[in-house]
């Protein structure tokens, strides 16, 4: 079995799904011709044909709203935002639409719909290539937003999301794009939404996370080791709805979490975590919650950008700051 790129994962999670079923099509800016701007469509115009993956205007709001139109009419559109920067203009389409076409008609329509959208920094890109913006659409209620940190958790989870009833925002972290490969079979057996993953056991305390920064939690997971600390990592994956259980299972364990994530720190969806763990797990912690984030800055150009990510380093001196408090 070849190993493959998270890239290449995406890529072939789509080609799986429009193999086996003509009801979905993927569209938005460049996808046909050009493959898309990080390649994730490439050769799937070749393949299935320019009636099913659609190169569209430089619109985005006309690429938001013509996805909900094919979604409502039976059809499972995988659009594009170039880069999360973009999706912007999206929102009022996802928001007041997608989002709510499930509740506005009793259950009559639904939206079948997913947005991918190129996320996060560290690719030394220009401003709107880089942002962190998932906590704004964790708020939206009728949302699900989905994040993959590895090829095998991107492949099953798109194809989760593509088979979703309801509309999916599928964040997908750049920066890890390239970064490593793995063996996916392309199987079609999708991964399961709304579902943490314990990728490390640990008893001493939890870091919790998403995207890109997996992968910086288990290097200092790893570190963190070498000093006698035993670490337990949870990638979100799916951030609403939240599986705060396995969350609380395991800071009731451990009784220490540090909360890990690229977007601003101010109402980043870290602290929408931190706030349940006092409500429910209060009693359990023995030292407060410490998030690791991005600044409440604009992420900076590429001189200053990865001192702008969270980073091994930082991770670290707030596992021990717990371990030090309690």
């Amino acid at each position: 079995m070849a190993q493959i790129t998270l890239i290449e994962a995406v890529t072939q999670a789509l080609a799986y799904e429009m193999r086996n079923d003509e009801s979905v099509v993927v569209l938005g800016e460049d996808v046909g011709v050009n493959g898309g701007v990080f390649r994730a469509t490439q050769g799937l115009q070749e393949q299935f044909g320019e009636m099913r993956v659609i190169d569209t205007p430089l619109d985005e709001g006309t690429i938001a709203g013509l996805t909900i139109g094919l979604a409502v009419q039976g059809m499972k559109p995988v659009a594009e935002a170039q880069f999360e920067g973009f999706i912007y203009p999206m929102m009022e389409h996802i928001a007041c639409h997608a989002a709510r076409m499930r509740n506005r008609t009793r259950g009559r329509m639904t939206v079948p719909a997913v947005w991918r959208a190129p996320w996060g920094g560290g690719i030394r890109a220009p401003e709107h290539h880089s942002e962190a913006n998932e906590h704004l659409f964790t708020n939206i209620p009728g949302l699900r937003v989905v994040m993959p940190s590895s090829p095998a958790r991107a492949y099953g989870l798109l194809l989760a999301a593509i088979r979703d009833p309801d509309p999916v925002i599928f964040f997908e972290p750049k920066r890890i794009y390239r970064q490593y490969k793995e063996e996916v079979p392309d199987d079609g057996e999708a991964l399961p939404l709304d579902v943490c993953f314990v990728l490390r056991d640990g008893t001493d305390v939890t870091l919790v996370t998403w995207g890109a920064q997996v992968k910086e939690c288990l290097e200092a997971a790893d570190e963190l080791a070498q000093k006698g600390i035993s670490a337990e990592v949870i990638d979100v994956a799916t951030l609403t709805p939240l599986d705060f259980d396995t969350i609380a299972e395991s800071v009731t364990k451990t009784g220490r979490c540090v909360i890990v994530h690229e977007a601003p720190k101010t109402a980043g969806f870290g602290a929408e975590i931190a706030a349940r763990l006092s409500e429910e797990c209060l009693y359990s912690l023995l030292a407060p919650v410490e998030r690791v984030t991005g600044f409440d800055t604009h992420i900076p150009l590429f001189r200053l950008e990865m001192k702008y990510l969270p980073s091994v380093e930082r991770i670290v001196e707030a596992a021990e700051r717990t371990l030090a408090a309690s």
